[in-house]
């Protein structure tokens, strides 16, 4: 996609509407969820008029989707594992995943795929197919990451933090604090520790 200009991003209208539809509705869709947002008070946020939204966006499931697909790209799903860094260890890489945490927000945000799964469930079959091929794909990056680090059983480790970073996610969203990040870093380095060889001592 060619790079809009400032000029351009914030004309109502032209090239750039569609790129404020897609930030405007990212940005409500987290922090006010999907159900709670309609498409006018996006179509005001972005500055367009609800035609050009629609020419767009035909419906709200279409700008769902979109917004879903545009954070897997940005999570580097193509990459095929999960917050990959070529200049750290897979298994640092592992324990880095439970540094992750909402900022300074006055409510716990979590993962915006599975906000999106509750929300869709039984609603938009489109999102939920997109939910569940992120998910997988974010467990087969943490397989595929235990078994760069030369874990044991990668697919077991695997599951395992996954478990613990889903179970992490929910829990701080529903008691609103972010406790529940360190206290799975905890278990997951032991996990990884039952799993993984010893690091080899400096010389």
């Amino acid at each position: 996609m060619t790079p809009l200009t400032e000029k351009e991003a914030t004309r109502p209208g032209g090239r750039g509407a569609r790129t404020r539809i897609l930030n405007a509705a990212s940005e409500l869709f987290y922090c006010e969820g999907i159900n709670a947002t309609g498409v006018e008070r996006i179509a005001s946020n972005a500055s367009v008029s609800k035609r050009t939204r629609y020419q767009h966006f035909p419906s709200k499931t279409a700008l769902v989707e979109e917004y879903l697909c545009q954070l897997g790209q940005e999570a580097g799903e193509d990459e095929g594992t999960p917050g990959h860094k070529s200049d750290t260890t897979p298994r640092a890489q592992l324990l880095a995943l439970f540094d992750i945490a909402d900022g300074d927000d006055a409510r716990m945000r979590g993962c915006p795929f599975h906000n999106a799964a509750v929300e869709a469930s039984g609603a938009m079959p489109g999102v939920e197919r997109i939910v569940h091929l992120h998910k997988r794909a974010y467990v087969d990056g943490l397989i595929n990451l235990a078994r760069e680090a030369g874990a044991g059983d990668p697919e077991m480790l695997g599951n395992q933090l996954a478990l613990l970073y889903e179970g992490a996610s929910a829990l701080s969203i529903s008691l609103n604090d972010p406790a529940p990040w360190p206290r799975a870093r905890a278990a997951a380095e032991a996990l990884i520790s039952m799993w993984l060889p010893l690091p080899e001592p400096r010389r």
